[in-house]
């Protein structure tokens, strides 16, 4: 149960709420329960307080102005005796059927004239000591016979009650309300521990009953978070059971009955989306298969036409040199698809250790060759980097790369390609990283660029010379995925960087 310094700091906004369902219901629950205890307490305090103090005033009713009167006389009626120096009036009065601690004065003109109590465990003399400010409080009282209270210095709280005498004097009469006070006190205490008793016992069986009810709620929680853990972008996803076993008449139970339906509609979903991918990547492997003969023919016949030694018309030449041309290009989107669809199937790489930093300086050389009009930097650590991996199938992922640059930007770009190991991570990660000068790549196709048949906006470079069919960087992701690696783009007019990390072969030595 939560103590009350941390109800008012929730209360004021100091400390957070809850975060979860089920303590935000205890909470409330408790705090309402100690609201009404609260209520019925106060009132009850309230009511027994009125209702003993009524009692004295019936009490005073009852007992008169016998004492205060018989205080003139003394207690046989044989005149006034002197009174002491010490106190208002040591007169013992009457005390027969008068209530221990009853307390009585006689009031002339405003000034108090005799006053005693009847003796009791708390007061076993008659004589009152009586301050200024009790003077004035009982010379305040009204002669109506109404019960006030009012706390004398001398002997604490009293019910005084004053009647106007027959020889123009005032008679007080008052009773302690001490008793008063004992039994509401006590009531405070055992009403304190009872509510006290009933919170802890609420707030404990209250938790065990919200939590029991919320089982459903739960259940649900921890399917979804099982369910955002799992890889639903591609492949066949096995999503976890169903929460089920639920009363469907009960919110949370619909809730639950709602997100069952959910996911059996998105498994449903899923399965369709799985088959049909299986089936397009059974297409066009099958299909890239069977164009690589029939493509690799058209080549060979176009490439055999203009071997032919005879005078052939220049319009011929041409047309020969253009089917000879676009089909090696459709050779290699074919041979790329096929990639693709292989990579796409699962099919195991090469897992051999290759020297990263030499397919680098290949790669750079080869790009040098391919365009000697954009500048080519390096930036390799002292010390060889290896990873473990297949070296074509990396080298490809070097020459895609270096060829969107040249490819996309113009002649005088400068192409760094740096390779370190960063030691924050203790060396696990090698990073390949290839940034060019150029114009940037576009906004609007940045976020898929590395899917398939993405292409950017030619005015790139101002040619559309070499533009390839867009599967170069799907190519990249594919194979540094299939490696257990990432690859990122950050692109901005004047600084594109694609990023490629990949697990490293043991330590090595950064730049």
């Amino acid at each position: 149960m939560r103590s009350p310094a941390r109800l008012r700091a929730w209360w004021s906004g100091r400390l957070p709420l809850p975060r979860t369902l089920r303590a935000r219901l205890t909470l409330g629950l408790v705090v309402l329960l100690a609201l009404s205890c609260a209520a019925v307490g106060v009132a009850a305090v309230v009511e027994l307080n009125g209702f003993l103090t009524g009692r004295l005033d019936q009490q005073l009713q009852q007992t008169g102005t016998g004492f205060p009167q018989s205080l003139e006389h003394g207690a046989a009626g044989g005149g006034r005796n002197t009174k002491s120096s010490d106190h208002d009036g040591d007169e013992h009065g009457d005390t027969r059927r008068q209530a221990a601690a009853t307390f009585g004065a006689r009031l002339v003109a405003g000034r108090i004239t005799n006053a005693a109590v009847v003796p009791s465990d708390a007061h076993p003399g008659f004589a009152v000591t009586l301050t200024a400010a009790d003077r004035a409080a009982l010379a305040a009282l009204p002669a109506d016979g109404a019960g006030h209270t009012v706390r004398l210095s001398g002997l604490g709280g009293y019910r005084l009650a004053a009647w106007p005498g027959r020889d123009g004097d005032v008679l007080v009469t008052g009773l302690p309300t001490e008793p008063v006070r004992a039994t509401v006190h006590r009531l405070e205490l055992v009403a304190g521990g009872v509510f006290g008793l009933a919170l802890a016992t609420t707030g404990v069986t209250g938790a065990l009953w919200v939590r029991w009810s919320l089982r459903p709620l739960s259940r649900v929680a921890a399917t979804a978070a099982r369910v955002s853990e799992l890889p639903l972008a591609s492949g066949e996803v096995a999503l976890p059971p169903r929460t089920g076993g639920t009363d469907p008449h009960g919110e949370v139970g619909r809730v639950a009955a709602a997100f069952d339906r959910m996911l059996h509609h998105v498994e449903d979903a899923l399965t369709k989306r799985h088959a049909s991918e299986e089936r397009l990547r059974s297409f066009a492997a099958d299909a890239s298969h069977e164009l690589r003969t029939p493509v690799a023919s058209v080549r060979g016949h176009a490439e055999l036409a203009l071997l032919h030694p005879g005078p052939v018309p220049p319009e011929v030449t041409r047309a020969l040199e253009r089917v000879a041309a676009e089909s090696a290009r459709m050779g290699e989107m074919v041979d790329e698809m096929l990639l693709l669809a292989r990579l796409d199937a699962g099919r195991p790489l090469e897992r051999r250790p290759v020297d990263l930093t030499r397919l680098v300086l290949d790669a750079v050389t080869d790009a040098r060759a391919a365009g000697p009009g954009h500048h080519w930097t390096m930036e390799l650590p002292e010390e060889p980097v290896t990873v473990t991996g297949d070296a074509h199938r990396l080298q490809q992922v070097l020459a895609n790369l270096l060829t969107n640059a040249r490819l996309h930007t113009p002649a005088g770009t400068e192409v760094t390609v740096s390779l370190a190991v960063p030691p924050d991570d203790g060396g696990a990660t090698t990073v390949l990283r290839v940034q060019d000068d150029g114009p940037g790549v576009p906004v609007e196709i940045q976020p898929g660029v590395f899917e398939r048949f993405t292409r950017a906006d030619r005015r790139r470079t101002g040619s559309s010379a070499g533009a390839g069919a867009g599967l170069g960087l799907a190519i990249v992701a594919a194979v540094v995925r299939a490696h257990g690696g990432s690859v990122a783009l950050a692109g901005r007019p004047g600084a594109t960087t694609f990023t490629v990390r990949l697990p490293s072969d043991g330590a090595v030595t950064g730049p």
